[in-house]
């Protein structure tokens, strides 16, 4: 019985002790937390943190909250995507506006030969690289050369652009030929014909120019731009132009992609091909037609994302605005026919809006732009062909 009283009676002495222990410990964690406010107030910054009616709200409305911190993240997610879009902010390249030729590899099988091009040499083949259909160069010198049903003719115009995203392996060379290879005579006098493609720099015949960063990585996804107008050659490399050439000796024929130094243990990979002739000056196309056409602005696939290429006519679209004060537009959005018409709507909506976003961000006054988004209902070529849905898929800057 003893032993049984002096359980109380030690209670009754440790109680005090105990509660100014928590009282402590609780005034600690309050005092940390007042001091993290503080700091992260001071830095602009604040703490993420699941909202504590979460738990005990009704699920419907639980859905709607996290909805709401989705949209914000995505916001947040976006605005980083546009951070990067801005380092080419400089980028000056300009596609055709008529597609000669388009390969996004849609509905191409794991392992067979891409079914829009020819084999020259080597042993080529689509693959998949993360979410990416991409053509993979093996071995045996692997060439390829796009698929024409005349290919021995001249199909390169006086004014094209080439334009491709090449995965370096981190040695050897890749090789643009502006002939085919195997249906054409170069017509070079001195044999030179192609752009040769290092991570770090791009080379023709005697011309040669690198990166202007050293720390590049050797092994990455680059995007490789060209534009040839009447004998005069630049070539870009990412958002730097690396080549311009005033004249080349020859006359582009056609398009071979070569790379002596492929194998199994070096794959070069290669995706979203395009071929397209150049057109007239914008500003000599709102003149004759009250808008300009640009196929050229590129979105991740299925959204509003920006790729960093577009900004080589945003950034003329925004010089343009800047040399005619005058000068208002109407951003409208445009799809092809794949998928639902609803979606597609949607789709180029945002589009449109991020284009004008965009714009406006480079410091366009908000009241000169609008915008707004017609999906797939004023179609400017047959969606039967790669080529006329990528015409299809397209920004359209109507003067208003």
């Amino acid at each position: 019985m003893k032993k049984i009283q002096a359980i109380p009676i030690l209670l009754i002495f440790l109680l005090p002790i105990l509660c100014e222990a928590q009282l402590k410990n609780t005034l600690k964690k309050q005092s940390d937390k007042a001091v993290d406010e503080g700091v992260n107030s001071l830095f602009g910054k604040k703490k993420k943190g699941k909202d504590k009616n979460i738990e005990n709200a009704d699920p419907a409305e639980s859905e709607e909250v996290k909805d709401k911190q989705n949209e914000g993240d995505n916001e947040i997610s976006e605005a980083n995507e546009e951070k990067a879009v801005l380092k080419w902010a400089k980028y000056d390249f300009v596609p055709g506006d008529q597609i000669i030729f388009e390969d996004d590899l849609m509905f191409e099988e794991n392992g067979e030969f891409p079914s829009r091009w020819d084999l020259y040499a080597g042993n080529v083949e689509v693959a998949e690289y993360g979410s990416d259909m991409v053509i993979m160069l093996r071995d045996g010198h692997p060439s390829i050369i796009p698929y024409f049903t005349e290919p021995q003719t001249d199909y390169l115009p006086d004014v094209f652009t080439i334009e491709f995203d090449l995965y370096y392996p981190g040695s050897g060379s890749f090789e643009t030929h502006l002939y085919d290879r195997k249906n054409q005579k170069s017509g070079s006098p001195t044999g030179y014909t192609a752009i040769q493609i290092h991570y770090n720099e791009m080379g023709m015949a005697q011309f040669k120019s690198r990166l202007p960063d050293e720390n590049i990585e050797k092994s990455r996804w680059m995007h490789i731009a060209i534009a040839y107008t009447n004998g005069k050659l630049k070539a870009y490399m990412d958002e730097t132009r690396l080549l311009n050439i005033p004249r080349i000796d020859f006359d582009p024929k056609g398009l071979t992609f070569y790379t002596y130094h492929a194998n199994n243990d070096n794959l070069f990979y290669i995706k979203n091909v395009r071929i397209a002739e150049g057109g007239v000056k914008y500003y000599d196309r709102v003149l004759e037609d009250g808008k300009i056409i640009a196929n050229g602005i590129r979105f991740d696939v299925n959204k509003s994302t920006l790729k960093p290429e577009s900004m080589g006519i945003i950034n003329e679209i925004y010089e343009l605005m800047e040399k005619y004060p005058d000068l208002k537009f109407s951003v409208e959005g445009h799809t092809d026919s794949d998928g639902d018409d609803a979606f597609n709507q949607t789709l180029s909506e945002e589009r449109a809006k991020a284009v004008m976003n965009k714009l406006i961000s480079m410091g366009i006054n908000q009241e000169r732009l609008s915008y707004k988004g017609l999906g797939e209902t004023v179609s400017i070529s047959s969606n039967e062909s790669a080529e006329g849905k990528a015409e299809n898929r397209r920004v359209e800057f109507v003067k208003i």
